[in-house]
Parts: structure tokens; C-alpha cells; sequence
């Protein structure tokens, strides 16, 4: 997964997933972009921003959207498991919210969807291979 804050139009922050690398259940696409802009910027809040995602982000991801003050959210895939803005909940709808934030879903779906399942297919087959040769070396 990727994400980038747009600020301007320009590019102010970038991210990728980072969890099982990083050992940081917290290193989401979405949560290091905002942490990347925020950091450039010099502000927590990026109010005005764009953050681009190839997934649907989950309940923690837009909770940090809303933190941060993104404007507008565009996403590509749904995320029928753990998609938080409109598959799994509706967390941006919640009245108690603090800030609005524009989303829109869908924008290239297909592609990102494909390049997901294609990402996870090779990674599959690479700790597959990794394991076949290991288990050959005994």
C-alpha cells in the first residue's frame, strides 16, 4: 500500500506500509505520509491537504486523517475487511467528529486492486520458494 499528501499541488509527504518491516503495528501508508508531511511542513495540521491511498483506510488511518485536518481523501480500493470510510463502517460520518473530510473512493479501483493481489500473490510464492529451500538444506 502507498500514500501521498498533496498539498498545493505539490507533494509534501509520502508513505508505504511498514508494519511486519518496521515492527510498528502503527506504520501504515496513510499514518507515515502524515507523519512524513507533517514533519516537512513543520505542522501537525496539514488542513487543505489531499492524502492519496491505493486502499481504503482502516479505522486508525482515519482517525489520524482527521488529526492531521486532511481536507479531502481519495482512495482506490475498498477494503470490505477493514475499510473504515464506507465498507466495513462509516467512521468520517460519526457526528462527534471534530473535522470534516472530503472522500472520495473507487478512483482507479480495479488498478489497485489488481496491483494488491498481484503484490501478494508474488510475495506468497517468494516465502514459498524461502521455505522449499530451506526445508531442502536440512
Amino acid at each position: 500500500m502507498g500514500a501521498v499528501v498533496v498539498l498545493n499541488g505539490k507533494e509534501i509527504g509520502a508513505g508505504f506500509n511498514a508494519p511486519i518491516s518496521g515492527c510498528d503495528p502503527t506504520a501504515h501508508a496513510e499514518i507515515r505520509a502524515l507523519r512524513d508531511a507533517a514533519a516537512r511542513v513543520g505542522n501537525y495540521r496539514l488542513s487543505g491537504a489531499t492524502l492519496y491511498v491505493t486502499l481504503e483506510p482502516c479505522t486508525m488511518c482515519v482517525g489520524a486523517i482527521v488529526h492531521g485536518r486532511i481536507s479531502r481523501l481519495v482512495y482506490g480500493a475498498a477494503e470490505p475487511k477493514a475499510g473504515a470510510v464506507e465498507s466495513a463502517r462509516r467512521t468520517l460520518e460519526e457526528p462527534h467528529l471534530n473535522w470534516d473530510v472530503e472522500s472520495v473512493g473507487g478512483v482507479l479501483g480495479q488498478q489497485c486492486s489488481e496491483m494488491i493481489s498481484d503484490f501478494f500473490s508474488r510475495r506468497r510464492a517468494e516465502i514459498r520458494r524461502q521455505r522449499q529451500s530451506s526445508s531442502g538444506k536440512e
